[in-house]
């Protein structure tokens, strides 16, 4: 062999060599312990049943304020009604209310809902008010 192609084989092998060699890791300190995870919050069922009826009924007073009904999410509005509390909230859905604002036919004006439905619509309604 002549003299290039014997350097170049032998630095080739030195190349692979070191290739495959593995240094020794510097001993570090054991990891901090991690703390477990805060649980995540309980998820929140959504009241579809009240969602459904606020679109299908509801909402063709309180989505526009006709009649001085509260819009959802209009806290200051909602703030003095959810202080009553819901079963004020409630009875006023179910049998009507006639108030300085404005009035609240019972039922939303559909005999047809049922007392779950009008509660359900009502508890939608303030959840998105608070």
């Amino acid at each position: 062999m002549n003299k290039p192609t014997l350097l170049l084989a032998t630095l080739s092998l030195a190349l692979l060599a070191a290739c495959g060699k593995q240094e020794a890791a510097a001993p570090t300190a054991a990891p901090a312990p991690v703390a477990a995870p805060a649980p995540a919050p309980a998820p929140v069922a959504e009241n579809t049943l009240g969602k459904s009826v606020f679109g299908r009924v509801c909402s063709m007073c309180h989505a526009s304020g006709a009649a001085g009904s509260p819009k959802p999410g209009d806290k200051a509005d909602w703030g003095p009604r959810i202080a009553q509390g819901m079963d004020v909230l409630q009875k006023h859905a179910l049998e009507g209310f006639t108030g300085a604002k404005g009035q609240m036919p019972p039922r939303g004006a559909n005999p047809a809902l049922t007392d779950d439905e009008v509660k359900a619509a009502v508890k939608y309604m303030v959840d998105l008010s608070r």
